[in-house]
């Protein structure tokens, strides 16, 4: 059960943030609730120590205080700065944290310019009836959610959780 639990929750939460985000610009904030209450649930179980569970719950306090900040300068939604945090404690303060939010970094970027090329060619996309979400569409947003489930799936198996659930797998 607790392997399901790990190699199902945070995979489906992160796949369901990048598609509502995709389809709506929201980030449901029942997704980063699931993450914290079901990291806190199997943490326990996982192999990992007290200390351990503490330094993953101060990286997810620390990239929550980032991810305020940065929404309140208006340069990052408050869905992406929930999710971000939440899924952050699965990571810890570890070399895969880096690599996760390197990857967002990366993904972030290549996503912002898709969307800019989006909508510089808005009038031949509505034209041509390619199925495209109006949000979109809209100035001044882009659906980071997209860029950071893309990084949990790219750096997941190298989190703690990950590798402490591929220790005890069944051969």
């Amino acid at each position: 059960m607790l392997i399901a639990a790990v190699l199902v929750i945070f995979p489906l939460c992160m796949a369901m943030a990048a598609t509502n985000d995709f389809l709506s610009m929201t980030i449901p904030n029942r997704l980063s609730v699931i993450l914290v209450a079901s990291f806190l649930c199997i943490a326990p179980f996982s192999g990992l120590s007290a200390i351990d569970l503490g330094w993953h719950l101060l990286t997810g306090v620390v990239v929550f205080a980032a991810g305020f900040a940065l929404f309140a300068l208006r340069v990052m939604g408050g869905g992406d700065a929930k999710i971000l945090a939440a899924s952050a404690i699965w990571y810890g303060w570890t070399d895969a944290t880096v690599a996760y939010f390197a990857y967002v970094g990366l993904f972030g970027g290549l996503l912002a310019v898709i969307v800019l090329l989006l909508r510089a060619n808005a009038n031949f996309i509505i034209l041509s009836g390619l199925p495209v979400p109006a949000t979109m569409m809209q100035a001044n947003k882009v659906p980071y959610g997209i860029a950071i489930g893309a990084a949990a799936f790219a750096t997941f198996p190298q989190s703690p959780m990950f590798q402490s659930i591929v220790g005890i797998l069944p051969s």
